[in-house]
């Protein structure tokens, strides 16, 4: 995972440099918007096929780690924009949502017991992992730095690949007691009512809202994790202080992944998702007021506080998935949530450079922060389904008795 992060969220590092092959910016971004359309629908179908038993974890591994060779290779040597379109984007995008989707289930059945913890590790990685790559990037060629990248990244995941296998069905770990875990609410996450398939989730109405949610927070995380590189460049600030920005703003969207799960242990994941969002949201905010002003330091502040709320919702919602729908179909309801960064990558990235064109920065910003608040409102409505609202008990009394009881009749 993080070397395969290093396909996404490296990637805006490069935007400066690979706009000057004649493709300018908005038209450079567009790669990485349609890059996350391909990783975010390759999830689904493969999170389903590994569910039934039909894909193996290592066979996935290595077809994810060709594809993203061929990615990173295309990039690197294709002057042409649609043979770059082609590689990156769909065979590199593609390649990415196999190996993020087998990770994720697979850790998930080796740790039934800590699942949510685990996967928000290895999904931290995903963002943390790129800092190295973010940074070097800025310095180095394009093609130099893309093809040794190539090299790395599809050698860690092919040869860790082949390590990786399925526990036995419904394995648990033996050295502990799945009763005693069952009961202990220290350990044992809020459970579904029930089990619910896709299509009785989507009727709830819980599950499109949390696809909605997702689609605003993810535009949100993307659009500034692409730009930053970018709006450095407008400001002036020098590489220097974009390579700190980069190692914040991604180093905290890792870490705050795992950070926000065992916050959400006490406090609750939706209440957890409310204040992500809500930080990513004051820190569109300030970068608003960093572009505006210039401020270095407004700017670091900003980064920490949108790099920090950019990453941890998603996460946060494969837990929600599993503790409002159940376990036996999370990974086709969480797919079916995850899918929304598809549409988030269209919305932050390929839109918002049109936006960025015409609006200029600080404008662009403000409205980023006003969908994040809305993401983080739109949160508060989120309820586990299935639980059946009562009536409060109504008690009647009868007058006659009152009366007889009051005057010193029978009792």
């Amino acid at each position: 995972m993080a070397a395969t992060g290093v396909t996404q969220y490296a990637f805006g590092s490069l935007v400066p440099q690979l706009a000057d092959r004649g493709w300018g910016v908005a038209q450079t971004v567009w790669l990485l918007a349609v890059w996350t359309v391909f990783q975010a629908v390759a999830g689904f179908p493969t999170a389903y096929l590994r569910e039934r038993g039909k894909l193996g974890p290592r066979a996935v591994m290595v077809l994810g780690a060709a594809l993203l060779l061929a990615g990173l290779v295309s990039l690197a040597h294709f002057d042409s924009y649609v043979m770059a379109l082609l590689g990156y984007s769909a065979l590199g995008g593609t390649g990415a949502g196999l190996v993020y989707a087998t990770c994720t289930s697979t850790v998930a059945k080796w740790h039934p017991e800590q699942m949510a913890p685990r996967v928000s590790f290895v999904t931290g990685a995903f963002a943390y992992g790129a800092v190295p790559f973010a940074v070097a990037f800025l310095f180095t060629p394009p093609a130099i730095a893309l093809d040794v990248t190539a090299v790395i990244v599809a050698t860690v995941v092919a040869v860790t690949g082949l390590f990786f296998r399925d526990p036995p069905v419904n394995w648990w770990p033996p050295h502990i007691n799945p009763r005693e875990w069952a009961v202990d609410r220290r350990r044992s996450p809020s459970r579904a009512v029930r089990q619910f398939s896709v299509r009785e989730a989507l009727r709830t109405g819980v599950l499109p809202l949390m696809y909605l949610v997702l689609l605003a927070a993810s535009a949100v995380s993307l659009f500034t994790v692409t730009f930053f590189a970018v709006l450095g460049a407008r400001m002036g600030v020098g590489l220097a202080v974009v390579a700190v920005g980069m190692a914040v703003v991604l180093g905290a969207n890792g870490a705050g992944r795992s950070l926000a799960i065992r916050l959400s242990d006490s406090f609750g994941r939706r209440r957890a998702i409310g204040v992500v969002l809500a930080a990513q949201a004051v820190g569109q905010v300030f970068l608003a007021g960093a572009a505006a002003s210039g401020s270095v330091f407004l700017l670091l502040v900003a980064v920490t506080l949108a790099g920090a709320g950019g990453g941890a919702f998603y996460p946060l919602f494969a837990s929600l998935a599993r503790e409002y729908f159940g376990d036996e179909h999370v990974a086709k309801t969480h797919g079916v949530v995850y899918s929304a960064k598809a549409f988030g990558g269209v919305l932050g990235v390929g839109l918002a450079a049109q936006a960025v064109a015409g609006w200029g920065f600080p404008a662009v910003f403000l409205v980023s922060g006003l969908i994040a608040s809305g993401s983080a409102i739109l949160s508060v409505r989120l309820r586990r389904p299935g639980h059946v609202s009562t009536l409060p008990i109504m008690y009647v009394v009868d007058t006659t008795i009152s009366s007889s009881l009051g005057s010193g009749g029978p009792r």
